[in-house]
């Protein structure tokens, strides 16, 4: 434990049953959705109320400083004109005091101190250099509450002191503050219970996906999961699941298929070994065993294609339709390599190709492709590769039907043909012919050569 990094303590911290970030992570989906949603909303709440209550705040104040400014600047008019009157008289409420040069109150509004002035030399001088209203406390001056006080410089030493008191601003704004004080956690909690019947109405089709899939079972696996009406996330979840059910259940019958054919191709070879074996030692004395190790070897070599071609399918279906390698390979070499190994082909031509994929299972490809014809053909086999990516392997064997064409490619496809396990195939190499050639990118298709049968494979070219 002493070696541990700080971060390493703070994930164990947090994995523990006690942490706050395990108990949250225990926590239901409708729940965390809904705790989030609603602290959201309660910060937004709170932070709108406060920049409400500033907002007004300030709008307030700004216009009673206006209305302040404005009746001061009236006064100090009249002072430079010399036609103050006494006592002043102020529309709106306003305390107005005229000092002169040396400080004292000349003339003032009714009800206003007239001995001290509402700001002293050093406060007025303050004032006039920042140009702003100040507050003071008025109940020095037999006013309730507090005072906003601007200050204006008249002509002959003169100084003109307005105030308006801003009690009743901040009664209203204490009153807007009370409000929102109880009207926000009261909208919080409309908002949580809102939230939390929304957000369990949005997960109820994800609950019976849910309750679908609890119901599908190994007895049961042609069942899809309920597709809600509305195009939505959750019905693309839920039509996703539905192609992945119908894939897995796909891939499920071909295996099982896979399996039950192995099992039935596997019964042929070994039952044969059995019954060569049960007889060579029944009747030891009249036995060729020559004659009997050469049956028990044919028949070993064909569980052994069998297992190989089993095993090749096995891989392929395990990648998932993907080459086991995609490196630049020279086609024509590996053609060239392959054809060589078989006395009854001829390559007629053989264009410089590059493709992306993997050697080994293109020259399988290959060699599946001309086994089959070998073992089918009547004189000889053509192989040709062109420029293109196209390769093409011809025999002048009795062919295909055209409706037998496609179906050659599954597994273990018996035919009534010549073409058929029995001489020797394992029913498979076609089908890792085309599985490979997917996983490649290509195609392959049969034709009809008149006489005979052309495979065609098509490669995207590396250029």
């Amino acid at each position: 434990m002493a070696d541990e990094s700080p971060d390493q303590r703070a994930t164990v911290a947090d994995r523990s049953p006690g942490s706050p970030l395990a108990w949250w992570r225990r926590q239901g989906l409708r729940f965390r959705l809904s705790a989030v949603a609603v602290a959201v909303l309660a910060l937004a709440l709170a932070l709108s109320a406060s920049v409400l209550l500033s907002v007004l705040d300030r709008a307030l104040m700004a216009t009673v400083d206006d209305g302040t400014r404005r009746q001061a600047d009236v006064v100090r008019v009249a002072a430079d004109s010399g036609t103050l009157t006494t006592p002043i008289t102020t529309h709106d409420g306003t305390i107005v005091q005229v000092l002169d040069a040396r400080n004292r109150i000349t003339h003032v509004t009714y009800g206003a101190d007239r001995l001290v002035p509402l700001l002293d030399a050093a406060g007025r001088a303050r004032a006039l250099e920042s140009g702003k209203a100040v507050e003071v406390d008025g109940r020095p001056y037999a006013v309730p509450g507090f005072l906003h006080v601007v200050v204006l410089r008249a002509d002959r030493g003169q100084t003109v002191l307005a105030a308006r008191s801003i009690s009743e601003i901040r009664t209203s704004l204490g009153t807007a503050g009370r409000v929102l004080m109880v009207g926000t956690p009261a909208l919080v909690v409309l908002l949580a219970v809102a939230s939390w019947l929304m957000i369990g109405r949005t997960l109820r089709p994800i609950a019976a996906l849910r309750r679908g899939a609890a119901e599908i079972t190994h007895t049961a696996r042609s069942r899809r999961l309920p597709v809600p009406a509305s195009r939505d996330e959750v019905h693309h979840l839920a039509t996703t699941l539905n192609d992945m059910l119908a894939r897995l259940e796909e891939a499920e019958q071909r295996q099982r298929a896979l399996v039950s054919d192995a099992a039935h191709e596997l019964r042929s070879p070994l039952a044969s070994i059995r019954l060569q074996l049960e007889v060579a030692l029944g009747h030891p004395e009249g036995q060729d065993w020559q004659e009997t190790a050469e049956g028990v070897l044919e028949d070993t070599l064909r569980l052994s294609r069998l297992a190989e071609d089993l095993l090749a399918l096995a891989r392929l279906d395990e990648r998932g339709g993907v080459p086991a390698r995609r490196e630049p390979v020279e086609l024509d070499e590996v053609v060239r390599r392959v054809v060589d190994r078989y006395a009854e082909a001829r390559l007629t031509v053989c264009d410089p190709v590059v493709v992306r994929g993997d050697a080994l299972d293109l020259s399988r490809v290959l060699t599946n492709l001309m086994d089959n014809a070998v073992r089918h053909t009547s004189s000889k086999v053509e192989v040709a590769l062109t420029a293109d990516g196209v390769l093409t392997v011809t025999d002048d064997g009795p062919g295909i039907p055209e409706q037998d064409r496609e179906r050659v490619f599954n597994r273990f496809t018996r035919l009534d043909s010549g073409r058929s396990r029995d001489e020797g195939g394992t029913g498979l190499g076609l089908a890792i012919v085309r599985e490979t050639v997917r996983a490649h990118g290509g195609t392959v298709v049969l034709e009809d050569a008149a006489p005979g049968l052309r495979a065609v494979v098509r490669l995207p070219v590396s250029r």
